[in-house]
């Protein structure tokens, strides 16, 4: 593995841009230009062709500036699985699922999500890879990744007041979703099992859904004499 996979370059006076924070116009094209050459450049290799040097002149920035903004290569493409998360919810949005129950509607969003990725197979496993790679440092961008995920998921629900059952049965579809991404990169599953596996987990939604309450029994209902 490339040492700068996980090199970690700190600023001494400006320190890392938290994405969190809000960014001026000039700093959010900066921010795009990088992000979009990072996505480009693993498009073609994965992850071993994103370098953080070739980041920099392709983005038109200078290396420390580049570092100030993503750390090390992990932060830099778990940044840009956030930002194509993002790209993809926007598009459902569009086109929402049409599916009859909650279920077939998180696993047919969740299939277009993967189909997504699977027309662009190096970007996907250098981002799945970097999500891997990632410790504590790069924390809140992996926290954005399934934050996004976890609101596509929702999205996709319509559930306008989920239950503490149905938000615990979102994470653990998002965790799935994110587990057959790395087996089916990896070649330990195909697409069919991938597609099997989505909609097994997404059964969950429906499973956690209370049943809707009936009017009250009354007593001339109980069949007693």
């Amino acid at each position: 593995m490339p040492a700068e996979a996980h090199r970690t370059k700190a600023a001494p006076d400006a320190g890392r841009t938290d994405p969190a924070s809000p960014l001026t116009e000039r700093q959010e094209a900066r921010r795009r230009r990088i992000l979009d050459v990072c996505a480009r450049l693993a498009s073609r290799g994965g992850f071993d062709a994103v370098q953080m040097r070739e980041v920099a002149e392709s983005s038109q920035v200078a290396l420390g500036t580049l570092y100030r903004y993503f750390p090390s290569k992990v932060h830099l493409l778990v940044a840009t699985m956030q930002d194509q998360l993002e790209h993809l919810h926007a598009t459902l949005r569009k086109r929402p699922p049409a599916g009859d129950t909650a279920a077939e509607r998180v696993a047919e969003t969740l299939m277009r999500a993967f189909r997504a990725l699977q027309r662009e197979p190096h970007l996907a496993d250098a981002m799945v890879r970097a999500l891997t790679f990632a410790d504590r440092s790069v924390s809140a961008e992996v926290e954005q990744v399934f934050r996004r995920t976890t609101a596509i998921i929702l999205d996709a629900t319509d559930l306008t007041d989920p239950t503490p059952e149905q938000l615990s049965a979102v994470r653990v579809i998002g965790h799935t979703w994110h587990s057959t991404l790395i087996t089916w990169l990896s070649g330990r599953a195909s697409i069919a099992q991938v597609g099997v596996d989505i909609e097994t987990v997404c059964r969950l939604i429906d499973l956690t859904t209370p049943e809707p309450s009936g009017p009250p029994t009354s007593p001339d209902d109980t069949g007693a004499p």
